[in-house]
C-alpha cells in the first residue's frame, strides 16, 4: 500500500491505473478504522482492480458544539488494518489539501429535501459539509464505484442522490451495518461508551426490530409505534432525538402503499450519540 497527501500525485498515480484499464474504487472515511469500515474495503477489493480509501476528518461536516477536536485519530494503527485488507493507496490529505480557500469562502454543496430532516435538523449544516467533501473526493479519485455503510443510511441516500442529480458517473454501493456480539452497531463514538452503557446500548436494534415484525404482523398505527418506543427507550435512560418509519427509497413518511420501509433512529446515551436503523419488506 502506498500513502499519499498530495492530490496531484494523487491524480498522477491513478491515471497509470486508468490508461491501462484497471477499475478504481473509493472508500471515503474518517480514520479510526473498525470491522465496519474493514467490511467496505473488502467488498471494493471483490469488485474493483485498485482500492484507494480515503482518511480525512473533515471539518466542514462539524458543527461548532461538536466533536471535531476530540475525534480520534488513529492514523498509525488505521494504516496497519489497511495494509492487511491489501488496500492499494491511502489519501491522507490535510485540510488545506482538501479545502485551499477557508472554510467560510468554500463552495459548498447542498443535497435538498432529503437532508432537512433527521440528522439534518438535528446537526445543521451536516451534510452539506458531507455532500461538498464527498464530491472533492469523487473529483480527486475519480472512482468507478464508490462504498458507503448504511448505519448511516440518511447520508448514503444523500450521496445517491448527489451522484444522480450532478450526472456523476460512479456507482454508489451500500454496505450492510456491522454490530458487535451485543447486536450494537459499530461506530467510532462507541469507545465514548460506559461498560454499563455498552450492555444497554443493544435495546436500541432490538426495540427497531420489534418495531418491524410489528409492522409485518400488520400493525398500521406508525405514530403509535413510534412513541411506544421512544417512551421504552426513555425508560432505560435513552434520550431519543428521532425515530421515525419512513419510506425506505426516499425518507418520506410512509403510507398504506409503501412496502419498502426503514425505520431511522439517532439515541443519546451518556456522553454518546448513536445512531441506528432496520430496512425491511413490509410484505416479505
Amino acid at each position: 500500500m502506498i500513502t499519499i497527501t498530495e492530490v496531484s500525485e494523487l491524480r498522477d498515480k491513478l491515471s497509470t491505473h486508468r490508461v491501462a484499464g484497471r477499475s478504481i474504487s473509493l472508500v471515503p472515511t474518517m480514520g479510526n478504522l473498525h470491522e465496519g469500515h474493514l467490511e467496505l474495503i473488502r467488498a471494493a477489493r471483490k469488485d474493483s482492480d485498485i482500492v484507494v480509501c480515503s482518511i480525512f476528518v473533515n471539518p466542514l461536516q462539524f458543527g461548532p458544539d461538536e466533536d471535531l477536536d476530540n475525534y480520534p485519530r488513529t492514523i498509525d494503527e488505521d494504516s496497519e488494518k489497511l495494509i492487511q485488507e491489501t488496500c492499494d493507496v491511502l489519501f491522507l490529505p490535510s485540510v488545506s489539501e482538501i479545502y485551499s480557500n477557508s472554510l467560510s469562502e468554500q463552495t459548498i454543496i447542498k443535497v435538498p429535501s432529503i437532508t432537512v430532516e433527521f440528522c439534518g435538523s438535528g446537526r445543521p449544516g451536516h451534510f452539506d459539509g458531507v455532500a461538498t467533501v464527498v464530491c472533492k473526493l469523487f473529483n480527486m479519485v475519480q472512482p468507478d464505484i464508490a462504498y458507503f455503510g448504511l448505519k448511516d443510511y440518511q447520508q448514503f441516500l444523500t450521496i445517491r442522490k448527489l451522484v444522480r442529480d450532478l450526472s456523476l458517473n460512479i456507482d454508489i454501493k451500500g454496505v450492510e451495518i456491522q454490530r458487535d456480539r451485543r447486536g450494537l452497531a459499530l461506530s467510532s463514538r462507541n469507545s465514548y461508551l460506559t461498560e454499563v452503557e455498552l450492555e444497554s446500548a443493544p435495546l436500541i436494534q432490538a426495540t427497531l426490530r420489534e418495531i418491524a415484525e410489528n409492522i409485518v404482523k400488520g400493525a398500521a398505527n406508525f405514530d403509535v409505534l413510534e412513541q411506544e418506543a421512544v417512551s421504552n427507550l426513555s425508560r432505560q435512560g435513552m434520550d431519543t432525538e428521532y425515530l421515525a418509519i419512513r419510506n425506505a427509497e426516499n425518507l418520506k413518511p410512509a403510507g398504506e402503499d409503501d412496502d419498502n420501509l426503514v425505520i431511522l433512529t439517532a439515541v443519546k446515551l451518556g456522553k454518546c450519540r448513536l445512531i441506528d436503523n432496520i430496512r425491511f419488506n413490509r410484505k416479505p
